[in-house]
């Protein structure tokens, strides 16, 4: 999986990156899904991350999800 595969439906990945993430905003996440470096930005100012630990998370989110999703028989997350 990647971020192009978890912008094709945004409302079921963000879900789910709340729950990782709980201090994201729905008001700032309408830019998310296009820019992932901004992304990544917002993720790192909300979670007192580093850019770097927030790419890794996102990396590793990523990964984690592709797993499950692999495990599941390709079925997206619900």
């Amino acid at each position: 999986m990647t971020w192009a595969d978890m912008t094709r439906n945004w409302g079921v990945w963000y879900k789910r990156l709340q729950t990782r993430f709980p201090h994201l905003d729905d008001g700032a996440m309408p830019f998310a899904k296009v820019d992932r470096g901004g992304f990544e930005a917002y993720l790192a100012e909300t979670h007192n991350l580093s850019l770097t630990e927030a790419r890794e998370e996102i990396d590793d989110f990523i990964f984690v999800e592709a797993l499950v999703l692999e495990s599941s028989g390709g079925h997206e997350a619900a």
